[in-house]
């Protein structure tokens, strides 16, 4: 076919070096695991009843069949893999696999799953990480995104597409299905720096903060208001499609905390979800950003930590920080009841 394999990407990426090839073990391991949980979804409904809650794992989240199963397939498949513990969405505590092996994985084995029977797009995050000198238990995954080795993500739709970045930009990866093998489809992803797509569920609306209010105003009063364009509002309820869409033809992401009872700091997971995304966007020369500070520098304090999550083309997510800052609005009066005001009554 004349596109190279992920298997070729890597191993002209090692160049011998001994970390990289054990981070390179690792994530081909990760990818042929995604190629079993394909197939897996792929049968839908013939595949048994996979959207089936079985569980409930903190207040708000549930664990449907799928969940454990592809928990279950990633922690078998890292058996094998230089991988020291298993940080998953779907388990308390770290997972120990090999224990004095030198790295370390977190990981969403099905990031929107509640989709899995409406059959719309969901997939597979991960975040290779070194591991922590004395401790392979929670305390060794409480280090910022910025410390991570690899990160990427699957997405399971129509296509197969693997997302990766080791460091040296963010490239995709489509699935040969017949071959059963991932092949470099899009080398050095670059965002554009400017967006006309937003993507937020504006039906907590009434619980957000007055930033992320007064941002999505303005891209809802389009022409007619202060942007001077139309925006076109995109959400699928899982977050891999709509970072996959960001990534390849630019865009904004906004899961913000918001006002409900256990929502003050949204519902994106930190450590293997927001930070291996966040490593993404900025490697194809995007932002991301809690709206206060740069996502990759956080320092978690626990292992299921979440964060709010602002994400995409650069200058859109400049923008939503300078109006947490007030920098956006200097000098006027409030944006909330002034010519910009959301409380404004229409001419």
């Amino acid at each position: 076919m004349g596109l190279a394999t992920l298997n070729e990407y890597l191993s002209a990426w090692t160049l011998e070096e001994r970390t990289r090839v054990q981070v390179a073990d690792t994530v081909l391991n990760l990818a042929e695991t995604s190629v079993r949980i394909s197939e897996l979804v792929g049968r839908g409904a013939l595949g048994g009843k996979l959207g089936r809650v079985v569980s409930r794992a903190g207040e708000f989240d549930e664990q449907k069949e799928i969940d454990l199963l592809t928990n279950d397939m990633i922690a078998a498949a890292l058996k094998s893999s230089p991988v020291a513990a298993l940080a998953s969405e779907e388990a308390e505590k770290p997972i120990t696999i090999r224990d004095r092996e030198p790295l370390l994985v977190a990981t969403d084995p099905l990031d929107g799953s509640s989709n899995v029977d409406a059959n719309v797009s969901f997939g597979t995050i991960f975040s290779v990480l070194p591991r922590h000198p004395t401790s392979i238990g929670e305390a060794a995954f409480l280090r910022p995104g910025s410390h991570q080795l690899a990160a990427g993500f699957v997405v399971y739709g129509p296509q197969t597409v693997l997302v990766l970045t080791v460091g040296v930009g963010t490239h995709v990866f489509t699935l040969n299905r017949e071959e059963k093998t991932y092949r470099m489809t899009a080398r050095n992803l670059s965002m554009p720096p400017e967006t006309d797509e937003y993507a937020i569920n504006s039906s907590n609306a009434r619980h957000w903060d007055d930033p992320i209010r007064i941002y999505v105003h303005d891209c809802e009063n389009g022409a007619n208001g202060p942007r001077g364009r139309d925006f076109n509002m995109r959400w699928t309820g899982s977050p891999v499609a709509d970072i996959y869409r960001i990534l390849t033809r630019g865009g904004i992401y906004l899961y913000p905390g918001d006002r409900r009872k256990g929502f003050h700091q949204g519902r994106i997971r930190l450590i293997y979800e927001a930070n291996p995304i966040s490593w993404l966007i900025e490697q194809a020369g995007g932002r991301a950003t809690t709206g206060r500070e740069r996502v990759l520098d956080v320092i978690p304090a626990a292992l299921h930590q979440k964060t709010p999550l602002i994400c995409g083309s650069r200058n859109e997510v400049d923008r939503v920080m300078r109006i947490y800052s007030g920098q956006e609005f200097k000098g006027d009066r409030s944006p909330l009841f002034g010519r910009r005001g959301l409380f404004r009554a229409l001419p």
